[in-house]
């Protein structure tokens, strides 16, 4: 039997992850994932699910349903990507991860199919969280779409709710290089007769998903035509108020539909999203003094609502430590960032991570100024050793830059 570590390792280095290798690792169509479902005894057709897609947002959406959820009682699973530390962040049931011997034993058990049909990673991945929701009967389970929604492979189950955060410019070579474009993928998580919720209204995309509905004969509901009173929750970003308004607005309509939902559930899932679901990343604080700060925005989108939050804060001096993936339009993101702030610029440790001198080079046309490390942990201790206990460090650029430090 192969350990943990040999397990993952196979499955990271001998098949494409979008995660590690970006274009390579993107399939143009779901016979795959349809063919390892079926394989599997279609997992994906014994549970009930929401379905979460957009281009931000739709992580911490997740764990938040899932958050209520479990504080509503029901045994709740929930998939997400990427990880950040381990693997298993990705598959958790009430807010646990999946046994390393599950992982161990999907693999062994089908193996010799996954290998012969050259399945991406993040297929059997998919593969291995609908079969063991499906194995552990969860009430509900909560799946985030990895990235667009037709083409991903978690678009083969027929959810509850189909949820979709918001519109940006993110994964333009493989979603379409406009907003309406990117709808259109987005939207094609929308089934027939199931209700979609909308996070954002945008000039450009509501008419792609309006159209969507209607010919799916799917109700659609926009989460900013509702109003809901306030609630206090553990996420700490300012742009959380926006993807809380989605998520009551699903708690709502699900309510509607037969969930049991109570009002203390809400409060105790929101008050509790971290300590229930493991969420990470998120505007996290991770020291006071000097203040530390870690978020996973890295996209235009993302990180204009972060660098915004970001202005609020007070300090004396602003260190970033930043590292970014060498498929981001850096034009549209290094303006973004504060000139008055010091730099330490790092290489994220996978293969898609950029070259942190090209970084540097490409910052100093925007007026940022830094230094260059061979890693991510020599960058966040130069920050350190520099940093004032009235100072402020921010890590950021992309999810392997703060797994880096966390």
């Amino acid at each position: 039997m192969k350990s943990y570590k040999e397990t993952v390792d196979w499955m990271f280095q001998q098949l494409p992850m979008f995660q590690r290798i970006g274009k390579d690792a993107f399939k143009k169509d779901l016979s795959n994932t349809l063919k390892l479902a079926e394989h599997l005894e279609h997992p994906e057709k014994k549970f009930r699910a929401i379905h979460v897609a957009g281009t931000n947002g739709k992580g911490s959406v997740s764990h938040m349903l899932a958050s209520i959820f479990q504080a509503a009682g029901y045994k709740t699973g929930l998939y997400t990507s990427p990880h950040l530390k381990d693997f298993r962040e990705r598959i958790r049931i009430n807010g646990v991860v999946i046994p390393q011997e599950q992982v161990i034993s999907f693999i062994e058990e089908n193996q010799t199919f996954l290998g012969y049909n050259r399945l991406s990673f993040f297929e059997m991945t998919v593969g291995m969280a609908f079969d063991y929701f499906a194995r552990e009967e969860v009430d509900i389970a909560i799946i985030e779409v990895g990235m667009g929604g037709r083409l991903d492979s978690t678009n083969i189950i027929r959810p509850e709710l189909s949820v979709i955060t918001n519109i940006g410019l993110d994964h333009t070579a493989y979603l379409g290089d406009n907003l309406a474009q990117i709808a259109g993928e987005k939207a094609g998580i929308i089934k027939e007769g199931v209700p979609v919720v909308i996070g954002e209204k945008q000039k450009e995309t509501t008419p792609v998903f309006e159209e969507t509905a209607r010919s799916m004969k799917a109700e659609l509901f926009f989460a900013q035509d509702y109003k809901f009173p306030k609630y206090h929750i553990d996420l700490k970003g300012e742009y959380q108020k926006k993807n809380l308004r989605t998520v009551l607005t699903c708690v709502k309509l699900l309510g509607e539909n037969g969930w049991n939902v109570p009002e203390e559930a809400v409060i105790n899932g929101l008050n509790n999203v971290k300590l229930h679901t493991g969420l990470q990343g998120r505007w996290d604080v991770i020291r006071e003094k000097p203040k530390v700060i870690c978020d996973t925005a890295h996209n235009t989108e993302g990180l204009k609502l972060v660098m915004k939050q970001l202005k609020k804060e007070e300090f004396q001096h602003l260190h970033i430590v930043l590292g970014v993936v060498n498929d981001k339009d850096l034009t549209t993101i290094l303006p973004l960032f504060p000139k008055d702030a010091y730099f330490y610029f790092a290489k994220p440790e996978v293969p898609r991570g950029l070259d942190a001198q090209i970084l540097q080079e490409e910052a100093a046309k925007f007026g940022l100024e830094g230094r260059i490390y061979s890693t991510v942990s020599d960058a966040f201790l130069a920050a350190e050793e520099e940093a004032l206990d009235e100072d402020l460090i921010f890590i950021g650029g992309s999810n392997f830059t703060v797994a880096e430090v966390l």
